[in-house]
C-alpha cells in the first residue's frame, strides 16, 4: 500500500514558489519604503497616479490590488499629508479624480529609487536574456489565469 501525502509538494509547487517570491519582494519593498513614510499600497497609489493622472479611487483600488474601502482610507491619509489632491470640478458622476501634488511627486521619486534597487537585487543573478524570459513567462502565466474560459 502506497503512502501518498495529501495536498501538494511545496518543494515542487510553482504556485507556492510564486507566493514565496511575492512575499519576499513585498517584505523587501516594505523595508525600503518604511523609512520614507510609505506603505506598499501608498507607493502603488502614487505610482499609478504618476502614470495615469486623474484616476478615480475605484480605478486606483483595482490597480493597487486593494479594496475600494482600503483605498479610500489610504487616499484620505495621502490627502491629509499633502501628497495628493482630489479635483472636485472634474468629477465624473460620483467619482472624484485624484492627482499628485508637488510633494507627492517628490515622495514618489525617492520611493522609486528605493523600489528600483529592490528589483535590481531581485534580478541580480539573472542574465539579461533570463530576465527577458522571466518576464515573458510570468506574463504568459497571468494571461492564462485571467483569460475568459471558453464555454
Amino acid at each position: 500500500m502506497s503512502q501518498e501525502r495529501p495536498g501538494i509538494d511545496l518543494d515542487t509547487s510553482l504556485g507556492y514558489l510564486l507566493k514565496e517570491a511575492s512575499s519576499a519582494l513585498r517584505s523587501a519593498m516594505e523595508a525600503v519604503l518604511r523609512p520614507l513614510g510609505l506603505s506598499m499600497a501608498q507607493y502603488s497609489c502614487l505610482e499609478l497616479l504618476a502614470q495615469r493622472p486623474g484616476l478615480s479611487g475605484s480605478a486606483l483600488a483595482r490597480g493597487a490590488f486593494v479594496t475600494r474601502q482600503s483605498m479610500n482610507v489610504l487616499l484620505q491619509g495621502l490627502e491629509r499629508d499633502g501628497s495628493i489632491e482630489r479635483i472636485a470640478e472634474d468629477r465624473v458622476g460620483r467619482a472624484v479624480p485624484v492627482q499628485l501634488t508637488p510633494l507627492g511627486r517628490r515622495r514618489l521619486a525617492a520611493a522609486t529609487v528605493a523600489v528600483r534597487d529592490v528589483e535590481a537585487r531581485m534580478l541580480a543573478e539573472l542574465s539579461p536574456a533570463e530576465q527577458t524570459e522571466a518576464f515573458r513567462l510570468l506574463r504568459s502565466m497571468v494571461r492564462s489565469l485571467t483569460a475568459v474560459p471558453q464555454a
